[in-house]
Protein backbone atom coordinates (compact mmCIF):
# COMPACT_ATOMS: atom_id res chain seq x y z
CA UNK A 1 0.00 0.00 0.00
CA UNK A 2 2.83 1.99 0.53
CA UNK A 3 4.19 1.74 -2.45
CA UNK A 4 1.67 2.68 -4.47
CA UNK A 5 0.91 5.56 -2.01
CA UNK A 6 4.48 6.88 -3.17
CA UNK A 7 4.11 5.88 -7.06
CA UNK A 8 0.94 8.20 -7.06
CA UNK A 9 3.02 11.07 -5.06
CA UNK A 10 5.83 10.86 -7.74
CA UNK A 11 2.73 11.27 -10.40
CA UNK A 12 1.38 14.03 -8.85
CA UNK A 13 5.40 15.33 -8.65
CA UNK A 14 5.11 16.32 -12.34
CA UNK A 15 3.60 19.34 -13.29
CA UNK A 16 2.53 18.25 -16.60
CA UNK A 17 1.08 14.88 -15.53
CA UNK A 18 -0.98 16.69 -13.16
CA UNK A 19 -2.44 18.93 -15.87
CA UNK A 20 -3.02 16.02 -18.01
CA UNK A 21 -4.92 14.66 -15.11
CA UNK A 22 -6.53 18.07 -14.04
CA UNK A 23 -7.92 18.73 -18.09
CA UNK A 24 -8.35 15.17 -18.48
CA UNK A 25 -10.32 14.24 -15.39
CA UNK A 26 -12.69 17.41 -16.74
CA UNK A 27 -12.81 15.84 -20.19
CA UNK A 28 -13.85 12.55 -19.29
CA UNK A 29 -16.36 13.65 -17.38
CA UNK A 30 -18.14 16.04 -20.25
CA UNK A 31 -17.33 12.96 -22.55
CA UNK A 32 -19.74 11.00 -20.90
CA UNK A 33 -22.43 13.02 -19.95
CA UNK A 34 -22.97 14.47 -23.52
CA UNK A 35 -21.65 10.37 -24.38
CA UNK A 36 -25.19 9.32 -23.46
CA UNK A 37 -27.42 11.27 -25.52
CA UNK A 38 -25.26 11.11 -28.29
CA UNK A 39 -25.45 6.79 -28.26
CA UNK A 40 -28.76 6.60 -27.68
CA UNK A 41 -29.75 9.17 -30.64
CA UNK A 42 -26.94 6.88 -32.50
CA UNK A 43 -24.93 10.12 -33.21
CA UNK A 44 -21.70 8.31 -31.34
CA UNK A 45 -19.63 8.24 -34.39
CA UNK A 46 -19.97 12.12 -34.96
CA UNK A 47 -17.34 12.05 -31.99
CA UNK A 48 -15.18 10.38 -34.61
CA UNK A 49 -16.23 12.78 -37.57
CA UNK A 50 -14.92 15.51 -35.06
CA UNK A 51 -11.87 14.81 -33.74
CA UNK A 52 -10.87 13.92 -37.11
CA UNK A 53 -11.33 17.63 -38.30
CA UNK A 54 -9.95 18.95 -34.92
CA UNK A 55 -6.97 17.16 -36.08
CA UNK A 56 -7.04 19.13 -39.42
CA UNK A 57 -7.45 22.28 -38.48
CA UNK A 58 -4.54 21.82 -35.70
CA UNK A 59 -1.83 20.69 -38.30
CA UNK A 60 -3.04 24.18 -39.64
CA UNK A 61 -2.82 26.18 -36.88
CA UNK A 62 0.68 25.02 -36.36
CA UNK A 63 2.12 25.85 -39.34
CA UNK A 64 0.55 29.05 -39.28
CA UNK A 65 2.32 29.33 -36.15
CA UNK A 66 -0.84 30.21 -34.39
CA UNK A 67 -2.13 28.75 -30.93
CA UNK A 68 -4.29 25.16 -32.13
CA UNK A 69 -7.22 25.09 -29.80
CA UNK A 70 -7.85 28.88 -31.09
CA UNK A 71 -8.22 27.93 -34.54
CA UNK A 72 -9.54 24.10 -33.76
CA UNK A 73 -12.62 24.97 -31.22
CA UNK A 74 -14.14 27.09 -33.64
CA UNK A 75 -13.60 25.04 -37.01
CA UNK A 76 -14.71 22.30 -34.90
CA UNK A 77 -17.73 24.08 -33.77
CA UNK A 78 -18.47 24.72 -37.73
CA UNK A 79 -17.82 21.34 -38.66
CA UNK A 80 -20.61 20.26 -35.87
CA UNK A 81 -23.25 22.48 -37.12
CA UNK A 82 -22.54 21.51 -40.69
CA UNK A 83 -22.52 17.69 -39.76
CA UNK A 84 -26.19 18.00 -37.84
CA UNK A 85 -27.49 20.38 -40.99
CA UNK A 86 -26.74 17.56 -43.44
CA UNK A 87 -27.94 14.92 -41.04
CA UNK A 88 -31.35 16.94 -40.85
CA UNK A 89 -31.59 17.18 -44.43
CA UNK A 90 -31.66 13.92 -45.43
CA UNK A 91 -29.72 14.88 -48.50
CA UNK A 92 -26.30 12.60 -47.53
CA UNK A 93 -26.91 9.66 -45.07
CA UNK A 94 -25.42 10.90 -41.16
CA UNK A 95 -22.36 8.11 -41.85
CA UNK A 96 -21.34 9.42 -45.08
CA UNK A 97 -21.35 12.60 -44.26
CA UNK A 98 -18.82 12.37 -41.49
CA UNK A 99 -16.66 10.36 -43.81
CA UNK A 100 -16.60 12.18 -46.13
CA UNK A 101 -15.53 15.37 -43.40
CA UNK A 102 -13.73 13.59 -41.60
CA UNK A 103 -10.86 12.19 -44.23
CA UNK A 104 -11.01 15.80 -46.09
CA UNK A 105 -9.86 16.98 -43.00
CA UNK A 106 -7.26 14.57 -42.24
CA UNK A 107 -6.33 15.28 -45.72
CA UNK A 108 -5.52 18.42 -45.30
CA UNK A 109 -3.50 18.33 -42.26
CA UNK A 110 -1.10 16.33 -43.33
CA UNK A 111 -0.95 17.97 -46.21
CA UNK A 112 -0.66 21.22 -44.37
CA UNK A 113 2.20 19.12 -41.82
CA UNK A 114 4.01 17.76 -45.00
CA UNK A 115 4.54 21.47 -46.12
CA UNK A 116 6.73 22.91 -42.64
CA UNK A 117 9.62 21.14 -41.11
CA UNK A 118 9.38 19.97 -37.76
CA UNK A 119 6.21 19.17 -37.24
CA UNK A 120 6.07 15.56 -36.90
CA UNK A 121 6.20 15.20 -33.11
CA UNK A 122 3.21 17.10 -32.95
CA UNK A 123 1.21 15.57 -35.59
CA UNK A 124 2.09 11.87 -33.74
CA UNK A 125 0.91 13.82 -30.46
CA UNK A 126 -2.28 14.89 -31.97
CA UNK A 127 -2.87 11.81 -33.89
CA UNK A 128 -2.34 9.12 -30.49
CA UNK A 129 -2.70 11.73 -28.10
CA UNK A 130 0.31 12.79 -25.31
CA UNK A 131 0.13 13.99 -21.46
CA UNK A 132 3.26 16.06 -22.72
CA UNK A 133 0.90 18.05 -25.47
CA UNK A 134 -0.75 19.47 -22.78
CA UNK A 135 1.10 22.67 -21.66
CA UNK A 136 1.24 25.05 -19.22
CA UNK A 137 0.18 28.07 -21.39
CA UNK A 138 -3.14 25.46 -23.16
CA UNK A 139 -4.30 25.06 -18.97
CA UNK A 140 -6.36 27.80 -18.32
CA UNK A 141 -8.52 27.77 -21.65
CA UNK A 142 -9.00 23.76 -21.80
CA UNK A 143 -10.34 23.82 -17.60
CA UNK A 144 -12.33 27.02 -18.82
CA UNK A 145 -14.02 25.39 -21.98
CA UNK A 146 -14.65 22.30 -20.03
CA UNK A 147 -15.89 23.91 -17.20
CA UNK A 148 -18.15 26.03 -19.22
CA UNK A 149 -19.14 22.86 -20.77
CA UNK A 150 -20.09 21.08 -17.95
CA UNK A 151 -22.37 24.18 -16.52
CA UNK A 152 -24.61 24.17 -19.52
CA UNK A 153 -24.79 20.75 -19.81
CA UNK A 154 -26.24 20.86 -15.86
CA UNK A 155 -28.46 24.58 -16.89
CA UNK A 156 -30.15 22.64 -19.63
CA UNK A 157 -30.01 18.55 -18.02
CA UNK A 158 -34.20 18.79 -18.94
CA UNK A 159 -34.21 20.25 -22.22
CA UNK A 160 -31.15 18.21 -23.53
CA UNK A 161 -33.02 14.57 -21.71
CA UNK A 162 -36.20 15.58 -23.71
CA UNK A 163 -34.56 15.52 -27.11
CA UNK A 164 -33.10 12.34 -26.02
CA UNK A 165 -35.75 10.52 -24.65
CA UNK A 166 -38.82 11.00 -27.07
CA UNK A 167 -37.34 14.11 -29.45
CA UNK A 168 -40.86 13.86 -31.30
CA UNK A 169 -42.88 14.16 -27.77
CA UNK A 170 -40.74 17.11 -27.34
CA UNK A 171 -41.62 18.71 -30.32
CA UNK A 172 -45.05 18.59 -29.95
CA UNK A 173 -44.72 19.94 -26.38
CA UNK A 174 -43.07 23.09 -27.62
CA UNK A 175 -39.53 22.38 -27.21
CA UNK A 176 -37.54 23.65 -29.61
CA UNK A 177 -35.29 20.39 -30.19
CA UNK A 178 -33.04 22.21 -33.10
CA UNK A 179 -31.90 24.38 -30.68
CA UNK A 180 -30.72 21.79 -28.60
CA UNK A 181 -29.91 19.23 -30.27
CA UNK A 182 -27.58 22.01 -31.67
CA UNK A 183 -25.95 22.74 -28.59
CA UNK A 184 -25.20 18.95 -28.32
CA UNK A 185 -23.33 19.20 -31.19
CA UNK A 186 -21.53 22.37 -30.03
CA UNK A 187 -21.38 21.14 -26.28
CA UNK A 188 -19.64 17.65 -28.53
CA UNK A 189 -16.88 19.92 -30.59
CA UNK A 190 -15.41 21.56 -27.77
CA UNK A 191 -15.30 18.39 -25.49
CA UNK A 192 -13.21 17.06 -28.60
CA UNK A 193 -11.05 19.50 -29.13
CA UNK A 194 -10.42 20.00 -25.50
CA UNK A 195 -9.02 16.16 -25.43
CA UNK A 196 -7.74 15.71 -28.50
CA UNK A 197 -4.02 16.50 -27.17
CA UNK A 198 -4.57 13.72 -24.28
CA UNK A 199 -6.33 10.84 -25.84
CA UNK A 200 -5.34 11.99 -29.78
CA UNK A 201 -7.20 11.75 -33.01
CA UNK A 202 -7.85 8.04 -32.99
CA UNK A 203 -8.76 7.59 -29.30
CA UNK A 204 -10.98 10.41 -28.24
CA UNK A 205 -14.40 8.84 -29.62
CA UNK A 206 -13.78 6.20 -26.98
CA UNK A 207 -14.36 8.44 -24.19
CA UNK A 208 -18.16 9.09 -25.72
CA UNK A 209 -19.03 5.90 -26.61
CA UNK A 210 -17.40 3.49 -23.68
CA UNK A 211 -18.97 5.20 -20.57
CA UNK A 212 -22.07 5.13 -21.48
CA UNK A 213 -22.53 1.71 -23.12
CA UNK A 214 -20.79 0.37 -19.77
CA UNK A 215 -23.58 1.55 -17.44
CA UNK A 216 -26.25 0.72 -19.76
CA UNK A 217 -25.56 -2.56 -19.01
CA UNK A 218 -26.37 -2.08 -15.19
CA UNK A 219 -28.84 0.51 -15.10
CA UNK A 220 -32.14 1.08 -16.26
CA UNK A 221 -32.85 5.12 -15.84
CA UNK A 222 -31.89 7.92 -17.88
CA UNK A 223 -30.57 9.30 -14.50
CA UNK A 224 -28.89 6.58 -13.55
CA UNK A 225 -26.75 5.98 -16.59
CA UNK A 226 -25.90 9.18 -16.51
CA UNK A 227 -24.17 9.63 -13.38
CA UNK A 228 -22.89 6.25 -13.46
CA UNK A 229 -21.33 6.66 -17.01
CA UNK A 230 -19.74 10.10 -15.92
CA UNK A 231 -18.28 8.21 -12.52
CA UNK A 232 -16.99 5.53 -14.73
CA UNK A 233 -15.17 7.55 -17.22
CA UNK A 234 -13.27 9.81 -14.53
CA UNK A 235 -12.24 6.31 -12.52
CA UNK A 236 -11.39 5.01 -15.64
CA UNK A 237 -9.19 7.98 -16.91
CA UNK A 238 -7.32 8.27 -13.85
CA UNK A 239 -6.55 4.96 -13.64
CA UNK A 240 -5.35 4.73 -17.23
CA UNK A 241 -3.29 7.80 -16.58
CA UNK A 242 -1.55 5.68 -13.61
CA UNK A 243 -1.35 2.56 -15.85
CA UNK A 244 0.45 4.37 -18.13
CA UNK A 245 2.93 5.28 -16.16
CA UNK A 246 3.44 2.25 -14.16
CA UNK A 247 4.22 0.22 -17.99
CA UNK A 248 5.14 2.79 -19.69
CA UNK A 249 2.12 2.56 -22.35
CA UNK A 250 0.70 5.91 -24.38
CA UNK A 251 -1.86 7.56 -21.94
CA UNK A 252 -4.87 7.86 -24.43
CA UNK A 253 -4.28 3.55 -25.13
CA UNK A 254 -4.28 2.74 -21.50
CA UNK A 255 -7.09 5.06 -21.02
CA UNK A 256 -9.01 2.81 -23.87
CA UNK A 257 -7.55 -0.32 -22.43
CA UNK A 258 -9.17 0.59 -18.85
CA UNK A 259 -12.74 1.28 -20.27
CA UNK A 260 -12.69 -2.10 -22.38
CA UNK A 261 -12.33 -4.24 -19.18
CA UNK A 262 -14.77 -2.02 -17.36
CA UNK A 263 -17.29 -2.53 -20.07
CA UNK A 264 -16.33 -6.56 -19.95
CA UNK A 265 -17.01 -6.68 -16.53
CA UNK A 266 -20.39 -4.44 -16.21
CA UNK A 267 -21.72 -6.88 -19.03
CA UNK A 268 -20.64 -9.54 -17.24
CA UNK A 269 -22.62 -8.00 -14.26
CA UNK A 270 -25.39 -7.00 -16.47
CA UNK A 271 -26.35 -10.44 -17.60
CA UNK A 272 -26.09 -12.44 -14.62
CA UNK A 273 -27.98 -9.52 -12.59
CA UNK A 274 -30.56 -8.80 -15.43
CA UNK A 275 -30.29 -11.50 -17.93
CA UNK A 276 -28.48 -9.49 -20.57
CA UNK A 277 -31.63 -6.90 -21.18
CA UNK A 278 -30.16 -3.62 -22.33
CA UNK A 279 -31.15 -0.49 -20.87
CA UNK A 280 -34.83 1.00 -21.54
CA UNK A 281 -34.33 4.87 -21.58
CA UNK A 282 -37.05 5.96 -18.36
CA UNK A 283 -37.26 9.37 -16.98
CA UNK A 284 -36.91 8.54 -13.25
Amino acid sequence: MDDVIDFLFKIFSYDFAVRAIAVGILVSLCSALLGVSLVLKRYSMIGDGLSHVGFGAMCVAMVMNVAPLRIAVPVVVAAAFLLLRISESGKIKGDAAIALISSTSVAVGLIAASLSDGLNNDVSGYMFGSIFAMREGDLPLSIGLSTAVLVLFVLFYNRIFAVTFDESFARATGTRAGLYNTLIAFLTAVTIVVGMKIMGTILISSLIIFPPLSSMRVCKSFRAVTVTSAVISVVCFFLGIVASFAFETPAGASVVAVNAVAFAVLYLVGKLVNGGRLYRAKKH
